[in-house]
C-alpha cells in the first residue's frame, strides 16, 4: 500500500468503485406515498393499486409486499378497507384512504419537494449548469402568471 492522491491509502488491487447492475433512486417505503396518492383519487382494491404501481416506476411489484403494507398502512390508521361484496365474484376488499393518510401523504409530499430540490441541485452540478439566482426565480413565476 502506498500513500498517493492527497493522502489517500491505495491498493495496488483496488480497480474503482464496482457500477451497480441497476440505479434505484427512490426514497425507501416509496410504496406508502404511492399507494395514498392512488387512493386520494379513489378508492381501490389491491390488484388495481399494484397494476397502476408502474406508473410510479415499480413495474415488478410483489402482490405479498403489496399486501403486507397495505395491512401496516391499515394497522397504523393511514387507509381503511372494506368488504364490497356487489360485484359478481368473490368479495374484494376495497382501500380507502384516512384523515391520517391525508396528513401523511402531505408529510411526504413536502418531504419529496426538498428532495426534488437536492437531485435538481445534483443536475446543476454535474451537468454544469448554473445555479438559478432569485432574480431567474421572480422571472420564472411572472411567465407562469402571465400564462394564466
Amino acid at each position: 500500500m502506498s500513500e498517493e492522491g492527497g493522502g489517500r491509502r491505495q491498493d495496488s488491487e483496488y480497480q474503482g468503485p464496482k457500477k451497480p447492475h441497476k440505479a434505484e433512486a427512490r426514497p425507501t417505503n416509496w410504496a406508502e406515498p404511492v399507494i395514498l396518492v392512488m387512493l386520494r383519487q379513489w378508492n381501490s382494491y389491491g390488484y388495481e393499486l399494484m397494476e397502476r404501481m408502474a406508473e410510479f416506476g415499480m413495474e415488478a411489484t410483489n402482490p405479498g409486499n403489496l399486501y403486507r403494507t397495505l395491512r401496516r398502512m391499515e394497522k397504523n390508521g393511514a387507509v381503511k378497507s372494506a368488504w364490497d361484496t356487489s360485484k359478481g365474484g368473490p368479495p374484494r376488499r376495497v382501500y380507502s384512504i384516512t384523515d391520517a393518510g391525508e396528513a401523511y401523504l402531505e408529510f411526504w409530499a413536502q418531504a419529496l419537494e426538498q428532495y426534488q430540490s437536492n437531485v435538481d441541485a445534483f443536475f446543476r452540478i454535474y451537468t454544469g449548469r448554473p445555479t438559478p439566482t432569485s432574480d431567474d426565480k421572480k422571472d420564472d413565476d411572472k411567465k407562469d402568471d402571465d400564462k394564466k
